[in-house]
């Protein structure tokens, strides 16, 4: 016998539009005559529809869907009567039902909807704009590519929002993922000699020479009048300045022996417990992620933290860790764990939304005037470790071991990772003057300016009120104040470094949103919905 409750018939929402029915408590009813359908099957709901309601054939397009609208506010006042009367205590939750089962999912649409709707009206203002592009592919293998947008108008308003999220379910060379972001820009209809750069993560895809992304980009402003700068990402590249500090022979025994504690239940558990018995500052060890920005600096922190609990448990395990009786290895572990910190406290300064290229740029150039310092103070005949807390520590545990003649070999690392930091930023370095320029425009001598912003410049320097102003407002604003007419110049340079994206951490915040919304039971995840979703969330 046949079983139709096995079959897996659902409702289809284009059956409201085209029989008037609707879904009510795993039943099919009619909106019109309220008489329900055996089965959930369209030739039932047509053939009552078109043997019993024929009539409302001529109702075509809006007026088909103002009936509909109308019906279904029928059905909810009679339900609503009738709960009155039942169960009067129960109006309000009745109230709050909706009939259609993808009721959120279409609500979700239309306010998408709506949020494009206004980034398109904001994107006829802007005087300029640039993107970020980043790509990752989520738990169904599809490939997906965000693009977001930093534009802004005559007015100094800044408006940063998602352009798009492209799908691509075949390879992702630079010249398909041109394609993606060409398709974007064209359907907001955003003019190409406005783009003013692009921010990328520094794959090869994106920043290669001939057919990167970033490239192909830049060579299509140049075709339409415009001029595009290539940036990478100031987030990923502190992140790999920061791996320039290996340290192997700190990291390989103190993640060896985070494994060792956390890989199996038993002796996690019973390290947990050891903890809690002998009134730990912490309760666990942290696992190492390479990928994760500042879990090193932690995994690294809680460790060194727990030191002394660590070894008191892996001897009872009869695993004992030697490293932690050796003061130089300590005072390595000391050193690592200190710069690390420092590392991760720029890495959070860089972090944020809305954030300008110059203050992230600013914050670069005081982390390499604090490297310079570290050396100069690791470096005396004496000394001076008041910013190494934790080699402090040591030196201070060990003082007949000599630590301190280890700090000429830290000094030498600073030094090399300043070095690694000076090589990776020279995109930045390549508009250090113009961020100079737009930061600290009364620095500037108008002779160092381009031509076009000299006699400006002077006018500017010589106005003791725009001078208080600078002094009192904030950046935006202090521009947002200047005469159109005679600041015009230094006006556009404004609007161009205030368009400009410093990093790919709107990319990188939105792909968690993606991986927490499309996760292992949600993989049937629509690309159009999960768009419309993060268009939401961001």
């Amino acid at each position: 016998r046949r079983k139709v409750d096995s079959e897996g018939r659902r409702f289809q929402d284009r059956w409201k539009v085209e029989y008037f029915f609707t879904e009510i408590e795993n039943h099919c009813v009619c909106l019109i005559c309220q008489e329900t359908v055996a089965v959930y099957k369209e030739f039932n709901a047509k053939r009552h529809y078109q043997s019993r309601h024929s009539t409302y054939d001529k109702l075509t397009g809006h007026d088909r869907s103002e009936k509909l609208k109308q019906l279904e506010a029928v059905l909810i006042e009679c339900v609503m009567k009738m709960v009155e009367n039942i169960c009067p205590e129960k109006k309000q939750e009745f109230a709050n039902i909706c009939l259609a089962r993808n009721t959120v999912a279409r609500r979700i649409e239309e306010i998408s909807s709506d949020i494009k709707r206004q980034l398109t009206s904001k994107g006829v203002d802007f005087d300029f704009f640039s993107i970020a592009c980043d790509e990752s592919t989520d738990l169904s293998d599809t490939a997906q590519l965000l693009i977001f947008m930093r534009g802004v108008d005559d007015e100094m308003n800044v408006t940063e929002e998602l352009l798009d999220l492209q799908s691509l379910t075949d390879q992702t060379r630079g010249k398909d993922l041109f394609v993606s972001v060409s398709s974007a820009i064209d359907d907001m209809k955003l003019p190409w000699n406005k783009v003013t750069g692009i921010i990328t993560d520094g794959a090869p895809a994106m920043v290669g020479e001939r057919s990167g992304l970033s490239t192909l980009i830049c060579n299509k402003v140049i075709e339409e009048g415009g001029k595009a700068i290539k940036l990478h990402c100031i987030i990923h590249q502190q992140v790999l300045c920061a791996k320039h500090l290996k340290y192997d022979h700190v990291m390989k025994p103190v993640l060896k022996t985070i494994n060792f504690i956390r890989s199996k239940a038993l002796c996690h558990r019973q390290f947990k417990q050891f903890l809690l018995d002998i009134q730990a500052e912490y309760e666990d060890v942290l696992y190492h992620n390479d990928v994760r920005w500042l879990s090193r600096g932690s995994a690294l922190q809680r460790f060194y933290s727990l030191r002394k609990e660590i070894g008191e448990f892996l001897e009872t395990k009869g695993q004992p860790m030697r490293e932690l009786s050796d003061p130089i290895w300590l005072a390595d572990l000391g050193f690592l764990v200190d710069i690390t910190k420092h590392l991760n406290v720029l890495n959070t300064s860089l972090q944020g939304k809305d954030a300008a290229v110059n203050q992230l740029y600013s914050h670069l150039k005081a982390f390499g005037t604090k490297l310079q310092l570290f050396i100069r103070q690791l470096s005396q005949t004496q000394p001076n470790t008041i910013h190494f807390s934790a080699l402090q520590e040591i030196m201070n545990s060990f003082p007949q071991d000599n630590i301190s003649a280890q700090t000429s070999r830290y000094a030498a690392d600073i030094a090399s990772l300043a070095g690694e930091f000076k090589r990776r930023f020279q995109d930045f370095a390549a508009i250090e003057k113009e961020i100079s320029l737009f930061s600290s425009p009364f620095s500037v001598d108008p002779e160092d300016a381009p031509d076009q912003l000299q006699l400006e410049l002077i006018e500017l320097h010589c106005d003791s009120e725009l001078r208080s102003r600078h002094q009192q407002l904030s950046l935006v604003n202090f521009y947002r104040q200047l005469d159109k007419s005679r600041f015009q110049e230094i006006r556009t340079l404004a609007k161009k470094m205030l368009s400009l994206f410093g990093s790919t951490y709107m990319c990188e915040k939105t792909f968690s949103a993606m991986n927490f919304n499309k996760n292992r039971v949600r993989t049937r995840l629509s690309d159009s919905h999960l768009r419309d979703i993060l268009r939401i969330k961001t």
